[in-house]
């Protein structure tokens, strides 16, 4: 299992970027894809995920209305739309992926939940 997070960058505070999260060796119709982040000095924590079955999404509080989660299928990638970018969204974010039934609906955003990691990508939003 690979996972390939991308799209990172510098952008000025209310920008926008897309990370990418494309995964190999595992199928998003078995694997619920979660987005975190950590900044300097600070603990992970959850940003986004998505369901195996792509049709339950989950944010949490401080990005909602802003950040967008979705998915290709076909690409077998994630995406993180982030719109309206705070500097306090700077961080390195990562994609994880966790094993679930074919399909399912469920959202968790616990990163012990996910065994499967890529690499970080650095996003540094400037005020």
């Amino acid at each position: 299992v690979q996972l390939q997070a991308s799209g990172g960058g510098l952008v000025q505070a209310g920008g926008s970027l897309r990370l990418s999260c494309e995964a190999s060796g595992l199928s998003l119709d078995y694997h619920a894809i979660g987005w975190f982040r950590q900044a300097p000095g600070k603990e992970r924590e959850g940003v986004s995920c998505i369901s195996s079955s792509g049709v339950r999404t989950y944010y949490t509080d401080s990005v909602k209305g802003r950040f967008t989660i979705s998915r290709d299928r076909a690409k077998n990638t994630v995406y993180l739309q982030m719109n309206s970018l705070k500097p306090e969204d700077t961080a390195v974010y990562y994609c994880a992926a966790r094993t679930t039934g074919h399909r399912t609906s469920t959202v968790i955003l616990t990163s012990e939940r996910y065994p499967y990691w890529g690499q970080g990508t650095q996003v540094t939003v400037s005020s």
